[in-house]
């Protein structure tokens, strides 16, 4: 499906993210690629909501399978254990078969999809598409720290506060997803300084996994927000893909000067 492998991929630290819509018709060639679970979850969700997850995760195994030049209906999936519970739905998203040092992480809004793909590397990846808040101020409260509160008390208007309110519920969803603990956590206890344009340092201790974590913003276009964490020690380029793009879109995104030397390739590198 696409040129770059598993081998590439570690040997440049790189990030992948991968974006998507799906179509709102059902498609059984996106059906025949999931596992009967999958399968199970997307015929019993309402039209087209089983559909936009039926492609979103035929596309993932499409996508995870050129990296290991596998056979998408043979990739299984797992977790990780969730660092805090012993429930399996929870914890951070892995491949069973084949054994693999790939990982991912996969977000949803509507028919928009987000798939971050790391060699080696525990990542987040968090897609929101904004929509109208009839009291931000009051939902806020239950997801943002004082300081994040302050920042968004003092910004003008309700645009310029659901813009602030937006970055930081992706970049705190991209930081619980990157460490499996995701909707156990409290997100009020996760500053992500959404007043700086990132990438941003944030800490989150658990019991296992690191605890900062980078983050940053993705320009996924207008309307829709989205953020990447990953661990600071990971310095490669983030690249992001639109397989529906022109000769499969490849946008690699500008590396913050800090970051050290610049490693960013202007395309897929060959496998």
């Amino acid at each position: 499906m696409h040129d770059a492998s598993y081998r590439t991929l570690h040997e440049t630290d790189a990030v992948h993210v991968w974006q998507g819509e799906a179509p709102d018709e059902p498609d059984p060639g996106a059906l025949a690629l999931l596992s009967p679970e999958e399968r199970a979850i997307a015929l019993g969700r309402p039209a087209p909501v089983g559909t936009w997850y039926a492609h979103a995760h035929a596309e993932v195994r499409r996508i995870l399978a050129g990296y290991l030049g596998a056979d998408p209906r043979e990739l299984r999936m797992g977790r990780w254990p969730c660092p805090r519970c012993p429930d399996p739905a929870h914890g951070r998203p892995r491949l069973l078969f084949p054994r693999t040092g790939l990982d991912f992480n996969l977000s949803r809004s509507g028919p928009h999809w987000l798939l971050a793909v790391a060699a080696e590397r525990p990542i987040g990846v968090d897609l929101e598409t904004a929509r109208v808040l009839d009291d931000i101020r009051s939902t806020s409260l239950v997801v943002m720290s004082r300081a994040e509160l302050r920042h968004l008390a003092l910004l003008p208007d309700d645009r310029a506060r659901t813009a602030a309110f937006y970055r930081a519920w992706t970049r705190k969803e991209a930081v619980v997803k990157a460490n499996g603990v995701g909707v156990v956590a409290d997100l009020r206890t996760i500053d992500v300084q959404p007043h700086l344009p990132g990438p941003v340092e944030v800490r989150h201790v658990e019991a296992r996994g690191p605890e900062l974590w980078t983050v940053r913003d993705l320009p996924i276009g207008p309307d829709r927000y989205a953020a990447l964490a990953r661990e600071p020690e990971s310095t490669g380029p983030v690249l992001l893909i639109d397989p529906a793009g022109p000769g499969t879109a490849v946008v690699p995104l500008a590396e913050p000067a800090a970051a050290g030397p610049g490693r960013v390739p202007a395309a897929l590198p060959a496998g």
